[in-house]
């Protein structure tokens, strides 16, 4: 199979069959010095055009690698840009799959500009419609920066190489000591990536993420739902540890479309539907489970920096889709590493402000621990929840009541301090305390979550809420 058949094969493996049409076929490139003009360059190095996708408008454009390595000219760049113009006219996602050296040397500013370009419609796209991107070969220097504007990116487990600088750049490495454009350093160290697999899986994965994303800001992403709205969830009591496991068993048919699913693990993001319309999930988690009922890792219930950051970024991108948030709750305070301290205030402080400037309906699960300033941060009543749940053995406080007994009864003997406990968890820690004050909306028995849950998104579709006249926040 020719690299030259492998761009346009890409599109129709990830598109519905014969559905693409290509825009842009005879471009070729304009520029003549260094003998370019002596050189074939079909469709300018990317294949352009638009498709469906489970029946769904898309625009697609991907690079072809056997076109002077796939890299990025004055026409490359222009055939991007109009691929988005068109899509934004129309309101539907861009897809780029991503195989190229980087910038056309040949072209120098002409290919600067066409750089600056497509960055710019991608700004301009941003939060308008869905951007996604898939990496399957190299994608390095400022071509870097296109996956990282984008809402979502895959990559390529084994071929793809994602980097700002190459690895043998960075000062006292080299790419045998760390391979910092592999796939296992972006998406479980950056972050960036969000799903890694094979070539045939990411196509699948984009297929099924377009599917449970509404096509732009305007659009309302529903579809029929099968599954019983009061079905009970007899085992999600069980699934505290690993949210992912809660979110799937409350989910339409168990599907959760997990995001950044490698990175920052204490801390689940990821999209449901609920009676058939889509709904954004973040989640605290202290364990990880794989396939086969294996704990694979263990975290304490506490909220990390890059977990902050993970969540803060997704709930944007949900309020920017008009998708509403669902979260689970299970917290007793901030990760206390002298790593997550450097960036814990300001991380914290992101998550903090992208729950409570989020105008989509936000519904709050608290299946856990609810202690302290994390709690108040992981979508409390107080920054703006519309609904506050809790399961009847969720604890909610300002602390675990032994250490606010120790405090209280600093100096007196173990027998008060345990008295003091008892106490102190009976008037301030109980969920029922908390439901008295107002905090907690409903107290729901685990098994009960899924059809409360429907129940209050159901009662809050027709939301409505302002914000001050401003032109956009500062955190």
């Amino acid at each position: 199979m020719s690299t030259t058949s492998q761009a346009s094969q890409r599109i129709n493996a990830l598109l519905d069959e014969n559905s693409f049409v290509e825009i842009g076929g005879l471009v070729t490139a304009r520029a003549t010095d260094f003998n370019l003009k002596q050189t074939e360059t079909p469709s300018d190095g990317v294949v352009t055009g638009y498709g469906v996708i489970d029946g769904s408008l898309v625009y697609v454009y991907s690079q072809d690698a056997s076109v002077l390595n796939g890299s990025v000219g004055e026409m490359h760049a222009k055939k991007i840009v109009n691929l988005y113009d068109l899509a934004m006219k129309m309101g539907a996602p861009v897809i780029g799959l991503i195989d190229s050296a980087g910038l056309r040397l040949h072209e120098a500013t002409d290919a600067l500009n066409g750089f600056g370009e497509i960055y710019k419609s991608q700004v301009m796209a941003s939060g308008v419609i869905p951007q996604i991107t898939a990496v399957f070969g190299s994608c390095g220097g400022g071509l870097a920066l296109i996956p990282a504007m984008t809402d979502f990116a895959f990559m390529e487990e084994k071929n793809a190489k994602l980097f700002v600088n190459s690895p043998n750049a960075l000062e006292g490495n080299e790419i045998s000591r760390c391979d910092t454009s592999a796939a296992a350093f972006q998406s479980e160290e950056t972050g960036l990536v969000d799903m890694v697999a094979d070539e045939a899986s990411i196509l699948a994965q984009i297929r099924q993420l377009v599917s449970i994303l509404p096509a732009n800001n305007a659009d309302y992403a529903l579809t029929d739902c099968t599954d019983d709205l009061n079905r009970v969830c007899g085992q999600i009591a069980g699934c505290v540890g690993d949210t992912s496991i809660a979110l799937s068993q409350i989910a339409d048919d168990g599907l959760f479309v997990e995001v950044k699913q490698d990175y920052a693990k204490d801390m689940v993001a990821g999209f449901i539907r609920l009676n058939g319309a889509t709904v954004g999930a973040v989640a605290n988690r202290t364990e990880v489970y794989n396939e086969d009922g294996e704990v694979t890792d263990k975290f304490d219930a506490v909220l990390s920096a890059r977990g902050a950051e993970k969540a803060a970024e997704f709930i944007t991108f949900c309020d920017a889709f008009d998708i509403p948030v669902l979260s689970l709750t299970n917290v007793t305070g901030f990760a206390a590493t002298k790593c997550c301290e450097k960036r814990m205030a300001k991380a914290a402080g992101r998550l903090t402000y992208a729950f409570a400037n989020a105008t989509v309906p936000k519904v709050n699960v608290i299946i856990g621990k609810a202690y302290g300033s994390a709690y108040v941060t992981m979508n409390s009543k107080a920054i703006g929840a519309d609904i506050t749940m809790a399961w009847p053995d969720a604890q909610i406080g300002m602390m675990d009541a032994k250490l606010a007994a120790k405090i209280i009864c600093d100096g007196q003997g173990s027998e008060a301090i345990d008295a003091c406990a008892k106490e102190y968890e009976a008037l301030q820690n109980n969920v029922t305390s908390a439901a008295k004050r107002g905090y907690v909306d409903q107290i729901v028995e685990p098994a009960d979550t899924r059809k409360y849950v429907i129940g209050a998104f159901e009662m809050l579709a027709a939301k409505s809420e302002g914000r001050p006249e401003k032109k956009h926040g500062t955190v």
